[in-house]
C-alpha cells in the first residue's frame, strides 16, 4: 500500500510541475517569470486537500485552482454524465448537476471547437474535455471552457490533459486511502466482536460477586465497566493518545483485579514523553488482555503484568510483559500473521502497519514469560487523536 501511494504521489507531483511549466510557457501568458511558475505550481499543489476525498464534495473547492492552472475561462469537474463542480465565466447558468451533453468524455483528450448553449449570450465558445481515469477505468472528466471559438492551441490541450492526469492521480490516492480506512474499520469491528463476549462476561461476573458482600465496590466496578465499554465502542474514535488508551487499560485491569484478587499483580511505568503519541484505538488493550489470559489466568499462583512506555527519540515503544510460561516462536509468528484461534495480535499489528508503515507494529519476545513490543512514531502527518 505504501509503495503504491508513493508512486501515485510522485506521479501527481510530476504532473503538477509539468502542467505548471506548460502554463508558464503558453503564449497566452504575458509574463513567463518565476512568480508565474510558482503561481501555477501553487495552484496544482492546492488541489491536494480538496481532492483528498475524491471528486465529491471537494471538487467544488478544487475548481478555482484548476482554472488557475489551466488558464481557461471556466473549468468543470464531472462524472461520466453530469457536472459536479463549475468555476468561471457563465456560472449563472452552468451549474453542478447539468448534463454534459456534447461534452460527455471518451477515452482521449479532445477539443470541441464550437459549442451550442441554450442560454443567449453565453460567453463560452469552445472546450477541451479530458477524461479522468482510475485504474484504467474512466470515472469522469475535466472540462476547460474558452471564450473564443475555433481551434485551440496545442499547449492548451496539453495543459488540460496534464491537469486531468493530476486530478486522476489524486482521486486514485483518495480511493486507496478510503479503502485503507474501510479495512481499518472492519478490523476494528472484528476486534470488538472478539473481545466483547469474553470480557463482558467476566467483568459482569466480577461485579455480581461483590454486590452483596461489598456493594460500594460493586458500584465503582460497574462504573469502570460502563466507561470502558463506552470507550471501546465509541465509533467516532479512530485514533487516541497513549495517555487515553492507558487510562482505559487501567479500568480494564481494575476489573480484572476484582476477578483475580491478589493473583494479578500490575506494574505500569511510562515515560512522560510517550503519553502524547497517537495510536489506533484499542491497540494496547488487546495486548494487556492477552497477558492476563495467558500469563495470569492459566497460572494457579497468578502472575505479573507489566506495561512500560519508553521514549526512543522520534519513536516510542510500549512493552507489555507477563510472567507466564512464554510463547513458542512459531505460535508468535502465526499470531502476528493473524493465523490461529485468536485475531487480537494480528489485528493490532495489521492496523499499526496500515497506519504507520513498515518499521512499526508489533514484535513478540519469548523467554521467561512473553513480552509484546509495540513501536510507533511520536508524530505522523494525518494521524490525530479524536
Amino acid at each position: 500500500m505504501d509503495v503504491a501511494l508513493g508512486v501515485l504521489l510522485g506521479l501527481a507531483l510530476a504532473a503538477s510541475l509539468a502542467a505548471g511549466w506548460r502554463l508558464v510557457r503558453a503564449p497566452r501568458v504575458q509574463d513567463p517569470s518565476s512568480s508565474a511558475m510558482q503561481g501555477a505550481v501553487h495552484a496544482a499543489t492546492s488541489l491536494l486537500p480538496h481532492l483528498r476525498r475524491g471528486l465529491e464534495p471537494g471538487g467544488a473547492a478544487a475548481a478555482p485552482h484548476l482554472r488557475t492552472l489551466t488558464g481557461a475561462a471556466a473549468v468543470g469537474l464531472a462524472d461520466n454524465d453530469r457536472l459536479l463542480a463549475f468555476d468561471g465565466l457563465a456560472a449563472d447558468h452552468h451549474r453542478p448537476g447539468d448534463e454534459l451533453g456534447e461534452l460527455v468524455p471518451d477515452d482521449r483528450v479532445r477539443v470541441e471547437p464550437r459549442l451550442h448553449c441554450e442560454q443567449p449570450g453565453c460567453p463560452l465558445r469552445s472546450a477541451i474535455v479530458a477524461p479522468l481515469t482510475v485504474r484504467d477505468l474512466r470515472v469522469g472528466a475535466l472540462v476547460a471552457w474558452y471564450d473564443r471559438p475555433g481551434r485551440l492551441r496545442l499547449e492548451e490541450t496539453r495543459v488540460v490533459g496534464e491537469a486531468a492526469a493530476l486530478v486522476s492521480a489524486m482521486v486514485e490516492l483518495s480511493e486507496m486511502e478510503a479503502q485503507g480506512e474501510r479495512l481499518a474499520r472492519a478490523e476494528l469491528r472484528a476486534l470488538r466482536a472478539q473481545i466483547s463476549p469474553h470480557f463482558i462476561y467476566n467483568a459482569l461476573a466480577a461485579v455480581a460477586s461483590f454486590i452483596h458482600s461489598r456493594p460500594e465496590e460493586a458500584r465503582e466496578l460497574l462504573t469502570e465497566f460502563a466507561e470502558f465499554i463506552r470507550y471501546a465502542f465509541a465509533r467516532q474514535r479512530a485514533y487516541v493518545t497513549v495517555a487515553d488508551e492507558l487510562r482505559y487499560v487501567e479500568k480494564y485491569l481494575r476489573l480484572e483485579q476484582a476477578r483475580f484478587g491478589e493473583r494479578l499483580k500490575v506494574r505500569v511505568q511510562v515515560d512522560p514523553e510517550v503519553l502524547q503519541a497517537v495510536l489506533p484505538v484499542l491497540s494496547l488493550q488487546p495486548l494487556v488482555e492477552n497477558a492476563v489470559r495467558h500469563g495470569v489466568e492459566r497460572q494457579p499462583e497468578g502472575g505479573l503484568v507489566a506495561i512500560e512506555g519508553i521514549d526512543l527519540g522520534n519513536d516510542v515503544a510500549l512493552r507489555v510483559s507477563d510472567s507466564g510460561d512464554g510463547i513458542d516462536p512459531d505460535r508468535a509468528a502465526d499470531a502476528l500473521a493473524g493465523r490461529g484461534p485468536g485475531i487480537g495480535l494480528g489485528n493490532v499489528h495489521g492496523r499499526l502497519l496500515s497506519t504507520f508503515g513498515e518499521g512499526y507494529g508489533l514484535q513478540v519476545e519469548a523467554g521467561e514469560g512473553t513480552t509484546v513490543v509495540m513501536t510507533l512514531p511520536k508524530f505522523r502527518a494525518g494521524v490525530r487523536a479524536a
